[in-house]
């Protein structure tokens, strides 16, 4: 937890998603204020023909970040998946996903790997080397700084194995849209995802022996033009001493620990990460608002 120390605090954002976290979280999939599961589903419904055209039929699926599985469901259902396989750092919460989608789609074969898909994830050695598609849903790569992005690309672009065989990525980014649209979906009036922030000192605490008193920390979400993201913070309610074995540090009242970033990057811009990541070509599809787009990318 080397981020807590630093001049400004920090905690990654993989570590919102112990077991409660992830159940947090998909609570906010389906507030009204979080367009973002939402608005990709709808593009994946319109041009579902168009996306499956693109991607081939018949592909090994390989979700990082896999969570509940839902996405990966529908998507393995209409490309009529071989193999599925799941990537996330909540191991429990993704075995269960993973045996759900097993008994809808009972063809597939379908298994769950523990990882921490920031960090080089070694795939099963049977699995087959053709026709892979990394499937990253959500615009989770928004939370990754540009550079950290091009490196989980360059991962994902890894997983596909070999260019000759076929593999591609399958990602949805959010785009940018009126502040107040963007502030509501990370601020919601009903405070699931206020309670989500917070859970992550709990989930620290449970890591590092920490004694985060999550009631005393205030959920704050704001848009950065400059940097075209929307930050998550928690503000200290008041002075507080943190202790965890070896170490603690004093916060000051109205100090705040950084706790997510979400880019919401252009076309263009993502276009040029792909690049970097060494993917070469790519087709898109948008909703007709321009809110979200969802990207076939391939070598």
């Amino acid at each position: 937890m080397d981020g807590l120390m630093q001049d400004i605090p920090s905690i990654s954002p993989k570590y919102f998603y112990d077991e409660r976290g992830s159940t947090l979280f998909e609570a906010i999939t389906r507030l009204p204020e979080y367009y973002v599961t939402r608005v990709e589903q709808s593009i994946l419904r319109r041009y579902g023909d168009a996306i499956a055209d693109s991607v081939g039929a018949d592909p090994i699926v390989i979700e990082p970040g896999a969570g509940n599985c839902e996405k990966a469901r529908s998507l393995c259902l209409r490309l009529q998946a071989r193999e599925f396989v799941g990537i996330d750092i909540s191991a429990d919460h993704l075995q269960g996903a993973v045996l759900r989608l097993q008994a809808n789609l009972p063809w597939l074969k379908a298994r769950a790997i523990a990882a921490d898909i920031t960090q080089p994830v070694e795939l099963p050695a049977d699995l087959p080397g053709s026709r892979r598609l990394v499937f990253y849903p959500g615009s989770s790569i928004g939370n990754f700084e540009p550079g950290q992005a091009v490196r989980m690309l360059s991962q994902m672009r890894a997983m596909l194995g070999d260019p000759d065989e076929g593999g591609g990525l399958l990602i949805g980014i959010d785009l940018p849209k009126p502040v107040r649209v963007l502030e509501a979906a990370y601020d919601d009036a009903s405070g699931v995802t206020a309670a989500f922030n917070r859970n992550v000192l709990e989930h620290v605490n449970q890591l590092i022996g920490s004694d985060f008193v999550p009631d005393q920390w205030a959920h704050r979400a704001l848009f950065n033009a400059r940097d075209s993201r929307v930050e998550m913070h928690l503000v200290a309610r008041r002075a507080q001493s943190v202790r965890w074995p070896g170490g603690g540090r004093d916060f000051t009242e109205g100090q705040h620990i950084h706790t997510e970033n979400s880019y919401k990057h252009t076309l263009q811009a993502f276009a040029s990460l792909l690049e970097s990541a060494g993917f070469r070509q790519y087709r898109s599809w948008t909703d007709e608002q321009g809110w979200f787009a969802v990207i076939h990318a391939w070598q």
